[in-house]
């Protein structure tokens, strides 16, 4: 079977997954029902949507299937401005509304990435690893001080910090919704232009200016990209931490081939899947005792240890 037919088998598996957790046990209650089970769909098609698309755009760049976006430490800046917010205003403050919340959570970490791809690039230094590298240090910083006020706030608000860490559909405002729905589609209008060099940039740099691509000029602004979509998802549902490289790299097995078109519709694809199927294991299975970001995580993180136990075992080769 080709790719084409794979990708097919994808579109019907999350059509019939997304049928299955709208309608199944509405009962008589469809006024009330249908509406908040769509606005749930809704919200994990566009934030599958956006973290797969961003991971396998920052894969493309980096050359690496073992990354994600979340090494530049913007899942560890949100949750300190969730901690911070509550530390000092308090959960009752209006910076914890949701329109402003996401809209703070965003511009914040916009700010932070502008920051510091502007100290990266200043110099025009451009081994992209240095720029992950102080993506982990910034990311770890983040995480030290929220830990550190998580243990002086009230039992109560560090409780509201907890919910905060772990990614939920089930309250998702429509409103956001629209909103994120506009940052997406303007970022995807944004990729069409650079979206013919992404075959050329996943062969490395060299390859790349080889060929006639403007690498830093290209790079420069997918990473752009990659920062907005990622900061979207999360301050939309909060961090799923290895959605991404679970999803992409299912993608690379799954269809295989290297035509990024085809991989950026299975990626989401699969992400969809990953999604819906989990949200309806954790409602129908496990009695919502879990988060779906848990089982997501644990999934992708269990297969992110056998991502690396394969690298290993090929270097060693």
């Amino acid at each position: 079977m080709g790719f084409k037919g794979r990708l097919v088998i994808l579109a019907i598996l999350s059509t019939a997954l997304i049928g299955a957790f709208v309608f199944v046990n509405v009962g008589s209650n469809w006024d009330y029902v249908l509406p908040r089970r769509g606005v749930a769909v809704y919200a994990m098609i566009l934030t599958g949507t956006a973290i797969a698309f961003s991971t396998l755009i920052f894969q493309t760049i980096t050359n690496n299937r073992i990354l994600t976006p979340s090494i530049l430490g913007l899942d560890s800046l949100y949750m300190l401005i969730q901690t911070f917010i509550i530390f000092v205003f308090g959960s009752m403050s209006t910076l914890m509304s949701s329109n402003i919340n996401f809209l703070l959570s965003v511009g914040l970490m916009l700010i932070f990435s502008a920051l510091l791809y502007r100290l990266f690039f200043k110099k025009n230094q451009q081994n992209i690893y240095l720029l992950l590298l102080l993506g982990i240090i910034f990311g770890t910083l983040f995480s030290s001080l929220s830990g550190y006020m998580e243990m002086l706030i009230d039992p109560n608000e560090f409780q509201i910090v907890q919910d905060r860490s772990f990614a939920s559909f089930n309250n998702v405002k429509t409103d956001l919704i629209y909103l994120s729905t506009i940052l997406i589609v303007l970022c995807a209008v944004y990729v069409s232009r650079f979206a013919k060099y992404l075959n050329v940039l996943s062969l490395g740099r060299e390859h790349a200016i080889n060929l006639g691509v403007n690498y830093d000029y290209v790079v420069k602004r997918l990473l752009i990209v990659v920062v907005i979509l990622i900061s979207v998802a999360t301050a939309l549902v909060g961090p799923i931490t290895f959605l991404g490289l679970l999803v992409v790299n299912v993608a690379y097995s799954f269809i295989n081939t290297y035509r990024h078109g085809y991989l950026i519709i299975g990626s989401i694809l699969i992400s969809i899947v990953a999604l819906v199927g989990g949200q309806l294991v954790v409602e129908r299975v496990l009695g919502f005792s879990v988060p779906i970001s848990v089982v997501i995580n644990l999934v992708g993180g269990t297969y992110f240890i056998y991502l690396l136990l394969k690298e290993s075992k090929k270097w060693s080769q």
